[in-house]
């Protein structure tokens, strides 16, 4: 069976498929000697692939962690800022991983972990619409006709917003605390709805991401989800 050589790449948890199509495009991949190109090329797994010159890790059964992210850490592998990263944090037995979508630096909460970067790709299709569930803190005047209104979707500073439901959870003075779900996931989303609505959100929790639960998960903390769990999950839609 063959596939495309960045699809490969993704299987083997070595990076995205949007990232291993960036190194081949540097001309960091070798199959069999050859300087590759084209992220198109096909590989049966058969081939001495190379990256940088190095072998590549060998395929594993795929994997998939909760992982609770405290507010203050960046979601990439390397920070062009040098601020703490959610991978240097991670406990040292993890092996390599990559995320499953993004929380920004000053958010928090459920953040999903993978060995393998097909199934970060999958889970993020647009066309799953795996639901995301957040608890935020807003500072301002909440206007419930406009939190409501936003189940229509919306468009902000040009950018079209998909259906969004927000609903007060508690006061107290000038904070409000509001239960969002939405199922895009769109950049920095919630926040910038917020803001077109005139609220500032000043904390915001990820509670959770498609099936998968924070629960009781405290920030920092790694939990394995098991693997009959994953296979009742995405098996149907998904090779495991």
């Amino acid at each position: 069976m063959t596939m495309r050589i960045a699809k490969y790449l993704a299987r083997l948890g070595v990076c995205s498929r949007r990232e291993a199509e960036k190194l081949i495009a540097q001309e960091r991949v070798t199959v069999n000697g050859e300087v590759l190109s084209d992220a198109a090329f096909n590989v049966t797994g058969d081939e001495k692939i190379l990256l940088d010159g190095e072998k590549l890790p060998q395929k594993q059964i795929t994997r998939l962690w909760l992982y609770h992210k405290p507010a203050g850490l960046v979601t990439t592998h390397k920070d062009e800022k040098n601020r703490p990263t959610v991978f240097d944090n991670l406990p040292p037995n993890m092996p390599r991983v990559i995320s499953i979508g993004r929380l920004d630096l000053n958010s928090e909460g459920l953040l999903l972990l993978t060995n393998d970067g097909e199934l970060s790709r999958y889970i993020e299709l647009p066309s799953n619409a795996w639901v995301r569930r957040y608890k935020v803190r807003v500072f301002g005047n909440v206007d419930e006709k406009k939190l409501k209104d936003l189940q229509n979707g919306i468009v902000a500073d040009g950018v079209e917003y998909g259906p969004i439901k927000a609903v007060i959870e508690s006061k107290q003075g000038a904070n409000t605390w509001l239960m969002v779900s939405l199922s895009e996931g769109k950049n920095r989303e919630v926040r910038k709805v917020m803001k077109h609505i005139g609220l500032e959100v000043s904390r915001l929790i990820r509670l959770s991401y498609g099936p998968f639960q924070l629960g009781s998960l405290k920030k920092g903390e790694v939990k394995e989800v098991p693997h009959k769990t994953l296979v009742e999950q995405l098996g149907s839609k998904f090779e495991l």
